[in-house]
């Protein structure tokens, strides 16, 4: 999963939240992070990894990446999770009764109310994340092609991110489906990780 829904699947206090974005920035062994990160920080870097695991493993998400065509296949992990996040902006309704813009607003705040206490690069970005709305960026396709020309912006050389929004619009409604399958599944999967902490 990309941002968004790592950030709605955390436990709803700030320093859980906190720990689901930086899942995506905090390598290694999380006992080496204890001095500069409290423990529910650590909990919610330590939820993020079950959630990449739980999705990259569940049999949805796998049937989500085979419908990409050979050329995308390698990169299939980050474009699906990239176009899941555009549909539970899409269908967020469905699963949430608070409005999609107040989540994101309350999540910037936090963002930038706690900015000392994210990684440096992080705290870069942070700025332009927020004037250009990086989390609700994904509502429309071309957002989502925004997103990934950001991602493929990390890769040394040239990846099919370019053109992976096309590729995302043949197999659209397939990959909603996917979708709506699979999110409910991960709903409960994130509960029953909070009710084991």
């Amino acid at each position: 999963m990309n941002h968004l829904a790592h950030l709605r699947l955390a436990n709803p206090s700030d320093e859980a939240r906190l720990g689901n974005l930086l899942g995506d920035f905090v390598k290694g062994c999380l006992a080496n992070h204890s001095d500069r990160y409290s423990p529910v920080i650590l909990q919610g870097i330590q939820t993020h990894r079950d959630i990449d695991q739980f999705t990259d493993r569940h049999p949805v998400h796998c049937r989500s990446r085979q419908r990409l065509q050979p050329p995308y296949r390698r990169l299939a992990g980050i474009i699906i999770d990239i176009s899941y996040d555009h549909f539970l902006t899409r269908n967020w309704h469905h699963f949430y009764a608070n409005s999609l813009d107040q989540f994101i607003d309350d999540i910037y705040q936090l963002l930038w109310r706690d900015r000392d206490r994210l990684p440096e690069s992080l705290q870069r970005a942070l700025p332009t994340m927020i004037q250009q709305n990086w989390l609700g960026d994904c509502r429309t396709m071309a957002g989502v092609d925004r997103t990934f020309a950001r991602v493929a912006r990390r890769f040394k050389r040239p990846t099919c991110l370019a053109t992976a929004g096309q590729e995302v619009m043949q197999h659209y409604d397939d990959l909603e489906q996917d979708f709506l399958d699979f999110f409910p599944r991960l709903m409960h999967y994130a509960q029953e990780l909070q009710r084991d902490m």
